[in-house]
C-alpha cells in the first residue's frame, strides 16, 4: 500500500489541500508542486528513489514511466486528482472527493487473467479482385497471404502470394484461430508455360487462418464484427479505411494475451433441465455470439468472448460472472469511494459510472469546460454493460444520492436499457438515469442541473453474491416496504399455483435448478422458497395441468428465507399396511377412472392401486397370476453329463 502522496497543481491551476488530505486519507501527503513533470522533475526522481509513493498525475505518467527505468526502480501508480476533480466550475470544496479517489485507488490490484493467442500471420483476404489484389501486395512481405477471389479471369501473374478461386460459404472463429469454408474452390496449377491454370473446382473446401481482411464490402461475417479481434472489415470503395484496415492486419503476428472476461459456473446454469429449455437471459443479450447452448448449461468461447459484460448483468443465478475486473472488486470500489466521501464531510454523493469514452469526455470537459460538479464521484468502468442492477442498488445503499451511467459509443444499450429498468424498480426513478451524450460540454451542463433526492439516512455495505447484495441493499432503501413490483423478466419474484389445477406431480420440482421448489418427504406438499426463485421458466414450461404463473418481485420480508406451502393435499393411506403415500385424490381419481376397465375386472387388482410400494410387490408375488413365479430351475449340466450322453450314442 502506498504510503504518500506526490501532488502537482499543475501551474497553479488547481486548489490542493494537502493538510486535509492528509487527515482524511492517513497518508503523507507532500506540499504540493507546480511543475513535477518538467522544473521539478528532481522530486519526481526522490520519490521514485524512495518507494511507496502515488504520483497524482495521470497526463504526464509516461514521463514517470521513463524516469522510474532510468533509475532502475519499479513505475509508480498514477492518480488524476485533476481533471476529475480539481479542474471544476463548482465553488464547493473537492476534498471529499478527492478523498475518496485516494481511497479508491489504495484498493488492492488484482491481476488480470489472460490466455496466450499465438497468430503466424496467415491472413486470409477477401473482396473484389483490384481491391483485395492490391492489399495482397502491401501485405506479402509482413504476412501468409492468400486472397479469395471470385472469378478466374481475375488471376494475378505472380506467386509472391496465394490466390484461391472459389466462394466462402462460412467462416468461423477468432484472432489466431478462424476456420473457413469454401465452395467451388480451385488452386493455381503452378507448372507449364502461359496463363496459370487450376485445379477441378469442389464444394467444401475448408481451410484455417489467423486474420480476416474482408474487403467486400457486404454485410459482415459475424454478429457484433467490429468487436470480433482478428477480423478487419473495411469498403472497398473508401481508400483510407482499406490502408487502414492493411496497417491493423500487418501488426498482427506474434503472441497475444486475451482477457479472460467472464467466469462460468456451469453448475449454477438454468439454462436447460430434462431438454426443456429455461433462462436464456444471456444467449438473448450476447452481442458475438460466444455462448452457446451446451446440454444444461451453456458454454462461453473465451476467444470470441469481447467483454461487453452484460451476461454477468442479467444471469440471475450468478452461474456467469464478470472477472476483469471481478464483481466484487467492483461492489468494493462503489463502497469505497461512498464511504471515503461521507468520512471527508460530504453529505450526498453522485456515482458516474462511464467506460474510457467517457473518461476522454471528463477530460475534455474539465479542460475546455466547467468540469464536474464536486459532488459527482466518476467510476471508470472497462464495460460499462458490466455494471448491472446489482452494483447500482450497492451505490445507492452504499450512500450515494443518485447514480449516473454515460455509455460511451461501443456500448450495448439494449442490455443497459434493461439493467437501469430493473435497477430503477428497486431503487426509485428519481435515482437512476442514463446520460446518453458524446458532448463532454452537454455532460457537464446535465450534472450540475440535476437535482438529487436525499440519499439513504443509514449506509449499509452488504457482501455476498449479487442476488443477496441486492436484496438486503433494497432492504435499507425502502425499510417501510414488504415487496416491490418489477418488470416483466425480473429475475426475482414468486410462483403462483392453481391448487384446483395442481395435482401435486411435483415435476416442478425436479426441474427446479436453484431450490426454490421443494416437496415433503412425509407428505404431499409443494414447497417454495422465493428468496431462491430465479424465474427462469422451467416450472411453468414443464407443468403439465399449465397451473403455475410468475409474479415479478422483490420480497423484502423475512418470509422470503423461508419456505412457504404452495399446495398441499391430505395423504392416501395403504390398505395394507396404513403407510401413508401419495395424496389421496390421486388415488382416488386413478381408482375410478380403472373401475370397470377390463383388466381390473378382479377387484383385488384395484386394491393394489390403493397399496404402497411394498405392499403391493407382496400381493403380487403372492397372487396366482404371479409373473416373479416360475417352474423349477434347470440343474446345471456337469462334466459326468457329458461324458453320459458319449456313451449313450
Amino acid at each position: 500500500m502506498a504510503k504518500s502522496l506526490i501532488t502537482c497543481d499543475c501551474a497553479g491551476s488547481l486548489s490542493l489541500d494537502s493538510e486535509g488530505l492528509a487527515q482524511t486519507t492517513g497518508l503523507e501527503v507532500r506540499k504540493p508542486c507546480t511543475a513535477l513533470c518538467t522544473a521539478q522533475i528532481d522530486k519526481a526522481a526522490a520519490a521514485l528513489q524512495e518507494g511507496d509513493a502515488i504520483f497524482c498525475c495521470t497526463q504526464e505518467a509516461r514521463v514517470f514511466e521513463v524516469l522510474a527505468d532510468e533509475l532502475g526502480v519499479d513505475a509508480p501508480p498514477v492518480l488524476d486528482l485533476r481533471d476529475r476533480a480539481g479542474w471544476s466550475a463548482d465553488p464547493a470544496s473537492k476534498l471529499p472527493k478527492m478523498s475518496a479517489l485516494v481511497a479508491e485507488a489504495q484498493l488492492p490490484a488484482r491481476p488480470a487473467k489472460t490466455v496466450d493467442v499465438i497468430s503466424e500471420g496467415l491472413c486470409l483476404i477477401l473482396g473484389p479482385a483490384e481491391v483485395a489484389l492490391a492489399a495482397a501486395d502491401q501485405l506479402k512481405d509482413h504476412l501468409g497471404v492468400t486472397v479469395l477471389i471470385e472469378s478466374a479471369d481475375d488471376l494475378p501473374d505472380t506467386r509472391d502470394y496465394d490466390v484461391i478461386v472459389g466462394k466462402l460459404r462460412r467462416a468461423g472463429g477468432a484472432f489466431g484461430q478462424f476456420s473457413v469454408v469454401i465452395d467451388a474452390l480451385q488452386q493455381i496449377n503452378p507448372g507449364g508455360r502461359g496463363g496459370f491454370t487450376l485445379s477441378e473446382p469442389r464444394d467444401g473446401g475448408q481451410s484455417e487462418c489467423d486474420i480476416l481482411l474482408d474487403l467486400r464490402g457486404d454485410q459482415p461475417l459475424f454478429p457484433a464484427h467490429e468487436k470480433r479481434e482478428g477480423y478487419l472489415r473495411a469498403d472497398p470503395g473508401h481508400s483510407p479505411s482499406v490502408a487502414k484496415a492493411v496497417m491493423d492486419a500487418s501488426h498482427m503476428v506474434g503472441t497475444f494475451e486475451k482477457p479472460l472476461y467472464v467466469r462460468v459456473e456451469q453448475t449454477l446454469c438454468a439454462h436447460s433441465r430434462a431438454e426443456q429449455t429455461g433462462c436464456t437471459r444471456c444467449l438473448d443479450l450476447c452481442p458475438t455470439g460466444a455462448i452457446t447452448p451446451a446440454g444444461e448449461h451453456v458454454t462461453i468461447d473465451p476467444m470470441i468472448c469481447a467483454g461487453c459484460g452484460a451476461c454477468s448483468a442479467a444471469c440471475p443465478s450468478g452461474a456467469v460472472t464478470y472477472d476483469a475486473p471481478p464483481v466484487d472488486l467492483t461492489m468494493l470500489r462503489v463502497q469505497t469511494l461512498a464511504k471515503a466521501y461521507l468520512e471527508a464531510g460530504g453529505t450526498a454523493p453522485r456515482l458516474l459510472v462511464h467506460d474510457a469514452h467517457g473518461a476522454e469526455m471528463i477530460r475534455l470537459a474539465a479542460r475546455h469546460g466547467r468540469g464536474l460538479p464536486s459532488d459527482v464521484i466518476p467510476l471508470e468502468m472497462s464495460a460499462i454493460g458490466a455494471f448491472g442492477h446489482a452494483e447500482a442498488i450497492a451505490a445507492l445503499a452504499a450512500g450515494f444520492a443518485h447514480l449516473t451511467l454515460l455509455p460511451g459509443p461501443g456500448a450495448d444499450r439494449a442490455a443497459l436499457d434493461a439493467q437501469t429498468t430493473l435497477a430503477q424498480a428497486i431503487g426509485g426513478a428519481d435515482r437512476i438515469a442514463i446520460l446518453d451524450t458524446p458532448d463532454p460540454d452537454a455532460m457537464s451542463d446535465a450534472l450540475y442541473d440535476a437535482n438529487a433526492p436525499a440519499p439513504v439516512e443509514t449506509p449499509v455495505r452488504p457482501m455476498g453474491t449479487r442476488r443477496q447484495i441486492t436484496r438486503q441493499a433494497a432492504r435499507a432503501l425502502h425499510p417501510e416496504k414488504d415487496a416491490l413490483d418489477l418488470p416483466d423478466g425480473a429475475p426475482y419474484g414468486a410462483v403462483l399455483v392453481d391448487t384446483e389445477a395442481c395435482t401435486l406431480c411435483l415435476s416442478c420440482v425436479s426441474l427446479c435448478p436453484s431450490g426454490a421448489l421443494g416437496d415433503n418427504p412425509d407428505k404431499p406438499q409443494l414447497r417454495f422458497q422465493e428468496d431462491a426463485c430465479l424465474q427462469c421458466g422451467h416450472c411453468a414450461n414443464i407443468c403439465p395441468e399449465d397451473a403455475i404463473t410468475y409474479a415479478p418481485r422483490l420480497n423484502l420480508t423475512e418470509a422470503a428465507l423461508s419456505q412457504e406451502v404452495l399446495n398441499e393435499e391430505e395423504p392416501f393411506a395403504c390398505v395394507e399396511c396404513g403407510s401413508l403415500f401419495g395424496s389421496k385424490s390421486a388415488i382416488d381419481r386413478i381408482t375410478e377412472k380403472l373401475t370397470g376397465h377390463s383388466m381390473f375386472t378382479d377387484p383385488e387388482k384395484l386394491r393394489m392401486i390403493q397399496m404402497c410400494d411394498d405392499c403391493r410387490v407382496n400381493a403380487q408375488f403372492h397372487s396366482e397370476n404371479n409373473p416373479f413365479a416360475s417352474g423349477e430351475r434347470p440343474r446345471p449340466r456337469t462334466t459326468d453329463d457329458y461324458y453320459s450322453d458319449r456313451k449313450d450314442h
